[in-house]
């Protein structure tokens, strides 16, 4: 959900963080190449995730709302599926022996991560319990069961949604009275013991479901790690307290492809601005702390989105305005103040006594406030803009100009010798092949 005027707004955001403004640099504008990704679907103008994600993941344009299919799968229509699954380049990477990972802010099963795992007819399909039984019985998979029996040995898997991993209505082993985080599988299956089970003897498989026990990790003694529901903080990063923790883990991913700000795309749909650009921001801080532990010779980075969203500001407004603030300027119209901050639809659209709300009565500056949108919706949707496209190290300036969404993870592992497009690859020739550290925001995603 990171589009273009989300990644400016939280260039300036940054700046009013540190104290500066406009003239500030987040860590991905440093990348020395820039490129704009094309992001329809192959039957969607304005694209959804899931088939956002199965471009820059697999290399293919796909249905909106189908996850590691071709476009010969239609939605919901299980029995489109076999003969049209693709795979993505965290296969492509685990089968040239490399170390693989997944991680992200939103659900693990969720659209864009799900992407470089999964093949599914409904992005919706997070275990058998979300699954229809025409799926069901067509012998469909739901995307958790995938996670663990696609590809068994990912190195690292982050992110939320275990309910999806445990039989129905097991509670949950954080939130024990809350009946809307019990499990939801109608298989009787508990895929987190199946994820330790189907490790080889001798490996070490970590399972962790809160920060303190990630943290608390020796990562030199793992060899597998899942972990699920993690709180990561908005916007509050303790840098003495926390520095050294976030490194080791970082260190541990330095050479996973696949890491998603998925919550940036969760705050545009609710029309919460402040939310969507502090998780940017947190996300730079990422992407910065992964530059400082890597090198350009042999790791590239790429930061892209996959898609935008109906996110502008504008408004004329002064150097140096809060970029949550007021335009400095009435409506020659209702003659009402308005925020810099806009959305072309979603939930914060309000009339009151017949005409717009008048801003200046409410919190505008407040996490949760929900920035007024032209056209009244319940979820701000999608935007159809390219975007962008920022890239670093070996092979990078092949992520330059304007291209289709499924090249980039065809340059990225043309660049590391993966995948299928290796002839030009020669190993007395070329130095060591490129660890892959694409940090997607998305995904970013994750992500809707």
């Amino acid at each position: 959900g990171m589009g273009v005027s989300t990644v400016t707004a939280a260039r300036i955001l940054k700046g009013q963080l540190h104290g500066q403004g406009e003239e500030s640099l987040l860590e991905m504008d440093k990348f020395p190449f820039v490129a704009l990704a094309k992001t329809y679907n192959t039957n969607a103008q304005v694209p959804d995730s899931a088939g956002t994600a199965t471009a820059y993941l697999c290399g293919v344009k796909a249905n909106e709302g189908t996850l590691g299919v071709s476009a010969g799968v239609t939605r919901d229509r299980c029995n489109t599926t076999k003969g049209q699954e693709v795979t993505s380049i965290l296969r492509w990477a685990k089968e040239a022996g490399k170390a693989v990972g997944i991680v992200t802010t939103t659900r693990v099963t969720h659209a864009t991560p799900s992407a470089a795992y999964a093949h599914s007819a409904n992005r919706d399909w997070y275990s058998d319990g979300e699954m229809p039984p025409d799926a069901l019985e067509g012998g469909c998979k739901d995307i958790a069961r995938q996670l663990v029996e696609n590809i068994p040995d990912i190195e690292v898997i982050l992110g939320g949604g275990r309910k999806y991993m445990y039989p129905k209505n097991v509670s949950d082993v954080e939130y024990p009275r809350e009946e809307k985080q019990r499990g939801t599988r109608l298989d009787g299956r508990n895929l987190v013991q199946a994820w330790r089970e189907a490790k080889p003897r001798g490996k070490v498989a970590e399972y962790v479901w809160h920060r303190r026990g990630l943290l608390a990790l020796n990562l030199s003694r793992v060899d597998f790690l899942l972990g699920d529901e993690i709180p990561i903080p908005t916007g509050m990063w303790n840098p003495a307290g926390q520095e050294e923790g976030r490194a080791g883990i970082v260190r541990f991913l330095s050479n996973l492809p696949g890491s998603s700000g998925g919550r940036i795309d969760h705050g545009h749909h609710e029309g919460k601005a402040k939310q969507a650009l502090h998780e940017a921001v947190e996300l730079d801080r990422a992407i910065g702390l992964a530059t400082r532990l890597t090198s350009t010779q042999d790791t590239l980075s790429v930061v892209t989105a996959d898609h935008s969203h109906v996110f502008t500001f504008g408004g004329y407004t002064p150097r140096g305005n809060p970029i949550f603030g007021l335009a400095p300027m009435q409506s020659d119209v209702d003659r009402k103040p308005f925020t810099s901050i806009l959305y072309g639809n979603g939930p914060g659209y309000k009339i009151v006594a017949g005409e717009r709300e008048n801003v200046s009565a409410v919190d505008f500056a407040h996490a949760d406030y929900q920035a007024q949108s032209a056209v009244p919706l319940r979820q701000e949707t999608h935007g159809g803009e390219d975007v962008a496209v920022f890239a670093r190290g070996p092979m990078a300036h092949l992520l330059h100009g304007v291209h289709e969404q499924n090249y980039i993870p065809h340059a990225m592992a043309y660049a590391a010798c993966i995948g299928s497009n290796r002839g030009h690859c020669n190993a007395a020739a070329r130095p060591a092949t490129p660890l892959l550290l694409p940090f997607l925001g998305l995904l970013l995603l994750l992500l809707c």
